[in-house]
C-alpha cells in the first residue's frame, strides 16, 4: 500500500491538486488559516491520474470489502470518483448531499438501494471528518450498512481520527498529510522552517497563523 500511496501523492503534486504555501496561507470557509490547499476535483481533468486513483479505490474495495453491495459518493467532490469505482465493480451507486434538496422529494440521498445493503463510501478529502461522517450517518439512517470509507487525501488531524473512531467507521486513504510533507521536504520543495510551520499547523489548525 505504501508504494501506491507514494505514487498517488506524487501524481497529486504533479498536477497541482495540492498547493503548499506556508508563507502565503489560504483561508478556509471555516475561517481557519491554512498553509495547504487540496482540490481533488482537478484529478478529473487528468485521465491517467483519474484512472490510477480509480484503480486504487477498486483494489481497496476488493481487498478490504469484498462483500460490498453498493458504492456511495459524498457530494460533490466524490460523486464522479464514486461513479467510476461503481462502474468498474459493476455495483449500484448512490450519492449523499450535504443537505436535503430544497424542492421535489427533498432527498438527502440520491439513488436507490435497499435497507441492509452493504455500502462503501468514497470521499475526496477528509479534514476534521465532520461532513464525511455526516454522509456516513445519512447512509446508516437510510437503513444501509457502512462497511468503511475510502478517501483520496486526509490532513491527518487527530480530531478526525477521534471522530472516525467514535463513529466506528474505518477510514482508508490513498494519500495523507504526513507522506505529503515527507515527499515535499525530500524533494526540496519546502525548507526546514516551512516544514516546522506545516507541522505546527496540523497540531493546532484553529489557532495557526493568528
Amino acid at each position: 500500500m505504501e508504494n501506491a500511496q507514494i505514487e498517488v501523492t506524487k501524481r497529486l503534486l504533479a498536477i497541482d491538486t495540492i498547493k503548499i504555501q506556508p508563507d502565503i496561507p489560504f483561508t478556509w470557509a471555516s475561517g481557519w488559516k491554512s498553509p495547504i490547499y487540496c482540490d481533488n476535483r482537478k484529478v478529473l481533468s487528468f485521465p491517467e491520474t483519474r484512472t490510477y486513483i480509480c484503480s486504487q479505490f477498486v483494489r481497496l474495495v476488493r481487498e478490504k470489502y469484498p462483500n460490498a453491495e453498493a458504492i456511495a459518493g459524498v457530494a460533490t467532490g466524490a460523486i464522479a470518483h464514486g461513479v467510476l469505482v461503481a462502474e468498474v465493480l459493476q455495483l449500484p451507486f448512490i450519492y449523499v448531499r450535504s443537505k436535503p434538496k430544497g424542492h421535489g422529494l427533498e432527498n438527502l440521498i440520491e439513488g436507490d438501494i435497499q435497507p441492509g445493503t452493504k455500502v462503501v463510501i468514497i470521499e475526496d478529502l477528509v479534514s476534521t471528518g465532520g461532513s464525511s461522517l455526516s454522509a456516513a450517518e445519512a447512509v446508516r439512517n437510510y437503513g444501509a450498512e457502512v462497511l468503511g470509507m475510502l478517501a483520496i487525501f486526509t490532513y491527518n488531524f487527530p480530531l478526525a481520527a477521534h471522530n472516525f473512531s467514535e463513529a466506528n467507521i474505518e477510514l482508508t486513504t490513498l494519500s495523507n498529510y504526513n507522506l505529503l510533507l515527507k515527499l515535499a521536504y525530500d524533494s526540496g520543495e519546502i525548507t526546514d522552517a516551512q516544514l516546522e510551520s506545516l507541522n505546527n499547523w496540523r497540531k493546532s489548525p484553529e489557532t495557526w497563523g493568528r
